[in-house]
């Protein structure tokens, strides 16, 4: 979700709730006109209930009128972003190939290096904000900047025609860096490609491998090099949360027309 839409949101949800304090005396009418709505003979409230039955729901047009709006406003919003830089990049320089169909959650890269098949998953409920200043205050004592930018949680599975077994590697990346958390083999390779419930399942169960910052640093050093060989460094972790960011508002739009017109249909 945009910062700016997170924002307008905020604002919105608090003039909301502004709206629902209620005085006492509102709420003694309501509670007289329930009480008056009980006294009514069950067969006058029964024909009235069945009545309603038959038609759309009272708030019906008042909820499309407000995903209208929201619709016409992101359109609105975006009608003069440009394709992400990101996108034309991976495009022209052809070392990946996207996976990215229209609905789904999950973007999937996939590439060829050497005799090894790699396979990049992220999905876009999985980019995140960063408060910079939140994070600051609970480190009083720190004396680094603290980190800003967008944070996307991504696995990257790595397969060999040549050979059994699959080494996964469970990385977040964020302003221009792949933050290794941990590194897991698998003895089936079946299970670094599969995504079914079954192989998940059989994955929870096995050992994921060390935390990779209690690795020694120099075994640390070489796995980033692995990782920048295969086109996994900077300018990677750099475009994949704007990639991110990008499919999320597409999907958000997508969202928006299609509840409006299961709403109003």
């Amino acid at each position: 979700m945009s910062a700016a839409r997170s924002l307008r949101q905020l604002t919105t949800a608090a003039s909301r709730i502004s709206s629902r304090q209620f005085s006492s005396a509102s709420l003694f009418g309501l509670s007289v006109v329930a009480k008056k709505a009980a006294q009514v003979p069950a067969t006058s409230r029964a024909f009235s209930v069945s009545a309603r039955s038959l038609k759309a729901g009272s708030s019906d047009v008042a909820l499309v009128q407000k995903l209208s709006e929201e619709l016409k406003y992101e359109v609105e919003e975006n009608a003069n972003a440009e394709v992400p830089q990101c996108l034309t990049a991976f495009e022209s320089q052809g070392i990946w190939k996207i996976q990215d169909e229209p609905g789904n959650n999950e973007v999937v890269f996939t590439r060829q290096f050497g005799n090894e098949n790699i396979r990049l998953v992220f999905s876009v409920t999985d980019l995140h904000n960063q408060d910079p200043q939140e994070d600051f205050e609970r480190e009083e004592d720190a004396e680094e900047e603290p980190p800003t930018g967008d944070v996307l949680r991504v696995v990257v599975s790595i397969t060999k025609s040549t050979g059994p077994g699959a080494v996964e590697l469970d990385m977040s990346c964020q302003n221009g860096q792949f933050l290794i958390e941990n590194i897991a083999f698998y003895e089936d390779a079946k299970l670094g490609r599969d995504t079914g419930l079954e192989a998940d399942w059989k994955r929870r169960g096995l050992y994921i491998g060390p935390e990779f910052s209690t690795l020694d640093v120099a075994v640390q050093e070489q796995f980033e090099k692995f990782l920048e060989e295969r086109d996994l460094g900077e300018s990677t972790a750099f475009s994949l949360p704007e990639y991110a960011a990008y499919k999320e508002q597409k999907e958000y739009v997508r969202w928006l027309n299609n509840v409006k017109g299961f709403i109003g249909a």
